[in-house]
């Protein structure tokens, strides 16, 4: 069973050694060296942001990964999205098309946004086919948008609108996976 929860205090050391893996940082924006301090930093400030919710994926009560929404405009109704599978054993297609569907279904009836976006690495095909699976769409490229260890990189950009969400949910059958925020 796949839960989404919150990030607990005692996790932070793992997410922390999760964020700094070659293999997850490769997907990401920067190649952070993290500290305990600045993950217990960060994480007391979550209780004052109304912008941002971490989830960690739980699968059979094991922590494999986060989830993350982020840049939550309740005004124009809009919020972004990303997330990683640090547990190598735990990754599958069908586990991915799952999360993108709950997250939709979530973002959408729960947090009752209008649009969902994510950026992604252009040289990230996988992932970008994986979301275009899932119904997202992409906007555009951003040209050279990101320079990672002196090289610059292009960004896809892609969105999910509530009202084509609706007309492509029941053509889906999926998990359902549950959110947990408190």
């Amino acid at each position: 069973m796949t839960i989404l929860r919150p990030i607990r205090e005692n996790e932070l050391e793992m997410i922390m050694k999760w964020r700094m893996l070659p293999e997850i940082t490769k997907y990401m924006y920067t190649d952070p060296i993290l500290t305990l301090e600045s993950q217990q930093k960060w994480f007391h400030s979550l209780k004052n942001r109304t912008d941002l919710l971490p989830f960690i994926i739980e699968i059979d009560n094991i922590p494999a990964g986060t989830l993350t929404i982020t840049d939550i405009d309740y005004v124009n109704k809009r919020c972004a999205w990303g997330y990683y599978m640090a547990v190598q054993e735990k990754r599958s297609l069908p586990l991915a098309l799952a999360l993108e569907w709950n997250l939709y279904d979530y973002v959408f009836d729960t947090l009752n946004m209008n649009k969902l976006t994510g950026e992604i690495f252009s040289f990230n095909k996988g992932v970008v086919r994986i979301h275009q699976m899932c119904g997202s769409e992409i906007e555009g490229v951003l040209k050279q948008h990101i320079c990672k260890n002196g090289i610059f990189y292009d960004i896809t950009i892609m969105s999910i609108l509530k009202e084509n969400w609706i007309k492509l949910r029941p053509k889906h059958s999926y998990e359902k996976i549950s959110f947990f925020t408190n």
